[in-house]
């Protein structure tokens, strides 16, 4: 559903890490961040944050800068990033997560896994949408 290559699910935090990340290089703009400063202020493996920060690179959300002094920046005005781009760029998962593979001789089982896409689509369509009025800018605003 989402341009996602990675098998990971929502709910292992795949969108705050991204988020933490994205607010971090606005809040100290300017500044080239290691990935281990990122590290830090995430609380998690340095190898994390680079997988991530590779994930966001690659849509040109985060730059970089190689060698010694070097370290990672936005790509992008943070004023043009909506999370709902965050969003969609870390998750592969329905909002409401997956359905089931019921019993297809069950009256309610043979039905319920399009009445529940439906529902999953209309879900993620209005989260996307609410998240979409939101930039990193506005989200990095809170920490001032």
């Amino acid at each position: 559903m989402y341009c996602n290559n990675n098998n990971y699910s929502m709910n292992n935090g795949r969108f705050a890490t991204a988020l933490h990340i994205l607010t971090l290089l606005e809040f100290n703009k300017g500044e080239l961040l290691s990935s281990e400063f990122i590290a830090g202020s995430i609380n998690v493996n340095p190898a994390i944050v680079r997988k991530e920060i590779g994930n966001l690179r690659a849509l040109g959300f985060i730059e970089s800068k190689e060698g010694k002094g070097g370290g990672y920046m936005l790509g992008k005005a943070s004023s043009k990033i909506t999370l709902s781009e965050v969003y969609k760029a870390v998750n592969d998962t329905p909002l409401l997560g997956r359905s089931n593979d019921p019993n297809p001789d069950c009256p309610v089982g043979k039905q319920i896994n399009g009445h529940l896409k439906d529902l999953f689509r209309t879900a993620d369509n209005l989260f996307l949408k609410q998240l979409g009025k939101i930039t990193v800018k506005d989200f990095a605003k809170k920490f001032q």
